[in-house]
């Protein structure tokens, strides 16, 4: 009778010829070369390519059309062509040394625009924030003095401040309110009801501003009021208001504020919505069954589940506050008391040509942003881990 030696596997089951098989894959280096000089060119057509569509648009008969498909083209068919080949040269290295690298590979091209679009331009600006009025020359703490220094930069921290403290609350609390009214109604009312909420979101903050100028217009008493808001002022027996110049109290400050309230009103809405969708019915039921009424059912069941959501979109709307820009400098260019950090910036580099200062405001900025990102980043990670 003919035995044969029992095969000893190992802990995972594969035999060890075939492990080792696995583990000692060879190198192929013409794939990794292959692979390397592929993506080199791809990246460099696709570079190209696009620097010729900005710079050389008579190339392409000045068509916007056609170099928009163009474009379209070689910017999606170019990143698979370098993906593929970033592939290709991963597989060319021991296969071991493959499997662990594969991931990173495909995120390196992410992080890279990221270093290239976000850091680099952030490191550059805080150095510049030390530098001379055209960055040639350091002057210390020069700018930093120079801005604390000025009333017109406290005037526009405060009204940021204003801003922070208004926008995102009313913002969410109106969106909070939709919300829930909406979502009694019968399904073609709440579509309908949402859909005019909503619809301001497709609007620019330059077509928003523009769009308000004409509820906020002001014509001297006595001449015909063209402005929604005088309108109705001087037909109830008051005086028209140019309510852009009204300093007292910010008021102009609040009237921009509006602006900004009736955009994010509906995005406030969609998220808050399908957060109040997602509870749980019988839970519902259940508070409806104890005897409470609709309000405490939404403060003590409701509310508390769409706690989180609450919290994205209120930290959402904040960071976008902080960063207000096109709204001021439509209406008001910052006149009158209304000016905000962002809008300072701007003027410090391309009006007064002071690109230190402006930098200055800039890392300010930055570092009131910071702060908000961090609690943000925090938050989902609670939530995630609660999950």
């Amino acid at each position: 009778m003919t035995t044969t030696a029992p095969t000893r596997h190992g802990s995972d089951g594969a035999a060890p010829l075939e492990r080792n098989e696995r583990k000692s894959s060879p190198a192929r280096p013409a794939r990794v070369i292959i692979g390397a000089v592929g993506m080199a060119v791809t990246a460099w057509f696709v570079c190209n390519a696009f620097l010729a569509f900005a710079y050389y648009p008579q190339w392409f008969a000045n068509s916007g059309i056609l170099v928009g498909v163009l474009g379209l083209v070689i910017g999606i068919g170019g990143s698979l062509l370098f993906f593929y080949f970033l592939n290709l040269c991963i597989e060319g290295f021991p296969s071991r040394f493959a499997e662990g690298l594969i991931p990173y590979a495909f995120l390196l091209p992410g992080f890279s625009l990221i270093a290239v679009f976000l850091l680099y331009p952030t490191v550059q600006t805080i150095i510049y924030s030390f530098a001379n009025d055209d960055s040639t020359a350091w002057v210390g703490l020069d700018n930093y003095r120079a801005i604390f220094s000025s009333g017109a930069f406290w005037s526009s921290l405060l009204n940021n401040f204003l801003w922070i403290l208004i926008v995102p609350v009313v913002t969410v609390a109106f969106g909070l309110a939709v919300a829930v009214l909406a979502d009694k109604l019968s399904p073609t009312g709440e579509k309908t009801a949402k859909s005019f909420i909503f619809l301001p979101m497709a609007i620019s903050f330059v077509g928003a501003a523009t769009i308000w100028g004409l509820v906020y217009a002001y014509n001297s008493p006595g001449e015909a009021q063209t402005g929604l808001l005088n309108a109705i002022v001087t037909a109830l027996g008051g005086d028209p208001q140019p309510w852009y110049q009204i300093d007292t109290a910010r008021l102009n400050s609040l009237a921009l504020m509006v602006i900004l309230i009736w955009l994010q009103t509906g995005f406030a809405m969609v998220l808050l919505s399908s957060a109040i969708k997602g509870v749980p019915e019988d839970t519902v039921e259940a508070g409806r069954m104890d005897g409470a009424s609709e309000i405490r059912i939404f403060w003590q069941i409701i509310f508390p589940q769409v706690r989180t959501t609450l919290i994205a979109v209120l930290i959402t709307v904040l960071i976008l506050v902080l960063k207000v820009f096109d709204i001021i400098y439509v209406t008001t260019n910052g006149l009158y008391n209304s000016d905000v950090i962002a809008n300072l910036f701007f003027r410090k580099l391309f009006t007064d040509q002071q690109a230190g200062q402006a930098s200055a405001v800039v890392v300010v900025l930055l570092l009131l942003v910071i702060p908000i990102l961090i609690y943000q980043v925090k938050s989902f990670r609670d939530q995630e881990a609660n999950r």
